[in-house]
């Protein structure tokens, strides 16, 4: 994903729905260029990431690289704030309000790993915005993972403004959890890919990745890092495999791994992660007689 998230920006297509291998969308032709690409999810062009060098692999088209952006974007706030822009043809442009509702902002707010929308705007709150009024109107279900995924039709809004934008909040993205502990600094360790919660496989799971997954939930340091379903199997798929954090990464879905959902685990190999949690430290009172 972190190697997505350059395409996506290198291309102005918004944030990273899914990195995907194994010539999801067919395999390519001419070379193969790079592999085992290294970006730091920093880089303004994927040609500054780390590569084993140009031309140099073991690879062939049917192991070629995909990506899946999203294509929407919420301008003036946060990445889960702000005006609502869709990539239309190449164009970014802005929604009107009055064809947009509750549905559709919990696809966007799916699509961009955010929390469910807090509160729909149509004011001017995140600004005005210059780009061209989107002539569709979105009719969501709600289940979608992508905004493009839902049907549309002509929009009867004809008349719409840049001070009718569609405006909204999500709430804050949380990526990863850990449940079935004795707290939520402890417990099997599941992360949220494409609004599914899923659990990760404890096959070369280490106090590295421990150490990320407790930095991100703000529970400390880590105390230990489990496997085979400590805290017992969980649900789900099994999104990620052969995890390889260096412990330095924001969030565990930056890490390393064998690819979203390519794994040989059950759910009794499911890891685990005991951190410290939040120590309190009291002085002491000396007492004298």
């Amino acid at each position: 994903m972190v190697d997505a998230a350059v395409v996506c920006r290198e291309l102005d297509c918004g944030e990273p729905v899914d990195a995907l291998g194994d010539a999801y969308f067919g395999p390519g032709s001419g070379l193969v260029w790079m592999s085992f690409a290294t970006c730091t999810g920093s880089e303004s062009t994927l040609k500054n990431c780390g590569s084993s060098g140009w031309g140099k692999n073991n690879c062939n088209h049917t192991e070629d690289a995909g990506v899946i952006c999203s294509g929407v974007r919420l301008v003036g706030g946060s990445r889960c704030s702000g005006r609502l822009e869709i990539l239309d043809n190449q164009t970014w442009v802005s929604v009107c309000a009055a064809a947009f509702d509750q549905q559709d902002a919990e696809v966007v707010c799916r699509e961009l790993d955010c929390g469910a929308p807090v509160q729909v705007l149509g004011e001017d709150d995140f600004g005005k915005g210059y780009a061209q009024m989107w002539t569709q109107e979105i009719q969501c279900r709600g289940n979608e993972s992508q905004i493009h995924l839902c049907p549309t039709s002509p929009s009867h809004q004809n008349n719409c403004s840049h001070g009718n934008n569609v405006e909204f909040v999500c709430a804050d993205g949380v990526n990863v959890r850990l449940v079935n502990g004795h707290s939520r600094c402890a417990g099997t360790v599941e992360v949220l890919h494409r609004g599914q919660w899923g659990t990760v496989c404890g096959d070369d799971w280490d106090m590295a990745d421990a150490a990320v997954v407790c930095r991100e939930l703000d529970c400390g340091e880590p105390v230990d890092a489990l496997s085979d379903a400590h805290f017992g199997p969980g649900l789900g798929p099994i999104w990620m495999s052969f995890v390889t954090c260096t412990g330095s990464e924001s969030t565990l879905k930056n890490c390393g791994s064998s690819g979203w959902g390519k794994s040989n685990c059950d759910h009794t190999e499911d890891a685990g992660v005991i951190c410290s949690g939040t120590v309190n430290c009291f002085k002491p009172h000396l007492i004298y007689n």
